[in-house]
């Protein structure tokens, strides 16, 4: 492709993201195709020459776009938002123009040490204490699988890297704790069965008394608890664990204690929410996401870490070829977790966090939380509907109630729910609490206004009735 044609088309392109943006809340939320529509209309096998350029770009409107779900649209209330903004965006196409690999200081210095100050600064944002250093992981998961990496290492000295597990290690996490939970263990060859899930209160956060009881047990078992997954906004409900009575629990055992927050963390971003990491101190690390709430574009996960040599150690390997003069003297980011190629991650966040500053991060999250409180209220006032669990955050968890037995009540919010997913003007999703049937309420969309949620609830409202009666 010639400087011309790269020109004509990355205007197009810019133009086309730029049209999109103005025209996303007239789109359906979701995809209007079924299984396989997509797949048949991809040739069979790939061309043989090229193709042009305008043909390929047709082609991406009139195949791929009908098939996608638009998860910057302004009715987005599913999952957790996957936010993006103008800033980020242009900073990953300056990524992807340069095409780094960010694996070690002196493959890309400016990466590396734009990354050690992002993360720096988002500590200081948060609120962290200033002991714990950090890296950018591709998302929480992978950050999950680090802890427990990590935590096995320190449980058996650094032996398990070289002989293999010989003994059976426990870890810890509420019965609301992330799915990751379960894939982490598993990968790290913990296994399935040595996963603890323990109770959780009213509220579905973890009970301390209960954790306590059941590493009491293992312990007088003989196994050896290495690591407890504690949770600040759980998936379900953003329920949080009180993390200051499970340091304590775990700082009594030698226990490795890793913080998920990856929905929730940027909500410390706020003065008045940084009590959600009072207790960091007591900490071994820690995981939030930008991109989930943060405008910034997926994939983006910063962990925290209090003692990098413990990191490094279990991730670090040295062959020749990637050795430098300056490695002493220097971060190489390939030995803070699992990958050794890393894509430049830092840029957007850079980008992001000076465009908006931390004022303008600020007002898009008390407008989100401002939005949630107004939807619980109608929830609570309306005779028909039950708020099934509290709102730190900008997630209402809620259900239709007409006083029905318990398994009628979900078979009826499920069919409610399945009223709704027909609608092409929002999206949510449903949950389980306590074997309950529940909708999630998720705002968090960076395109969301008070009117979205206005005409969610009108939405929601009008089909209740039309489920109920």
């Amino acid at each position: 492709m010639d400087e011309k044609l790269f020109k004509e088309y990355g205007y197009k392109f810019i133009d086309w993201i730029a049209e999109y943006f103005d025209t996303l809340q007239e789109r359906p939320v979701c995809a209007d195709v079924n299984p396989g529509d997509v797949l048949k209309q991809l040739p069979a096998s790939p061309p043989r020459e090229g193709e042009d350029l305008g043909r390929i770009f047709a082609d991406f409107q009139q195949i791929i776009l009908p098939g996608m779900t638009h998860w910057q649209h302004p009715s987005w209330f599913a999952y957790f938002a996957a936010s993006n903004s103008a800033p980020s965006i242009l900073a990953e196409l300056l990524t992807a123009g340069m095409g780094a690999q960010c694996m070690i200081w002196q493959t890309s210095p400016a990466a590396t040490e734009l990354e050690e100050q992002m993360v720096r600064w988002l500590g200081q944002m948060l609120g962290l204490p200033s002991t714990l250093s950090g890296v950018i992981q591709d998302t929480a998961s992978t950050a999950t699988l680090v802890a427990l990496l990590s935590a096995r290492e320190k449980a058996t000295g650094f032996s398990s890297n070289e002989r293999g597990l010989d003994e059976q290690l426990v870890v810890y996490a509420s019965r609301e704790a992330h799915s990751s939970v379960d894939k982490g263990v598993r990968i790290a060859g913990l296994g399935q069965q040595n996963l603890r899930r323990i109770a959780t209160d009213d509220d579905y956060a973890m009970q301390p008394e209960a954790l306590r009881r059941a590493i009491e047990q293992d312990k007088a078992a003989g196994l050896r608890p290495a690591c407890v997954v504690a949770t600040v906004g759980t998936t379900s409900s953003t329920a949080i664990d009180p993390i200051e009575p499970i340091g304590r629990i775990c700082t009594e055992h030698n226990i490795w204690l890793h913080v998920d927050a990856a929905y929730a963390g940027t909500a410390a971003i706020l003065p008045e929410k940084q009590w959600i990491f009072a207790a960091a101190e007591a900490v071994d690390s820690l995981v939030f996401n930008p991109h989930k709430w943060m405008m910034t574009n997926f994939d983006c996960s910063v962990y925290f870490v209090k003692d990098a040599e413990q990191l490094t150690k279990t991730f670090e390997i040295h062959p020749e070829y990637l050795k430098t003069g300056v490695d002493a003297r220097v971060k190489n980011y390939r030995d803070w977790g699992i990958q050794l190629g890393r894509r430049f991650r830092a840029l957007k966040l850079w980008f992001v966090i000076r465009y908006y500053g931390i004022s303008g991060l600020q007002q898009v999250i008390r407008e989100h939380l401002r939005l949630a409180r107004l939807f619980e209220g109608w929830v609570k006032d309306h005779p028909h509907f039950e708020l099934m669990a509290p709102v730190p955050f900008s997630v209402v968890c809620f259900r239709l109630n007409d006083g029905r037995d318990a398994a009628a009540l979900n078979d009826l919010n499920a069919a409610f729910y399945e009223k709704l997913s027909e609608q092409q003007t929002l999206h949510l999703t449903h949950t389980s609490l306590n074997h309950q049937y529940v909708l999630r309420m998720a705002i968090g969309s960076r395109t969301t206004a008070e009117k979205h949620v206005t005409e969610a609830w009108r939405t929601i409202t009008e089909t209740a009735s039309t489920v109920l009666n």
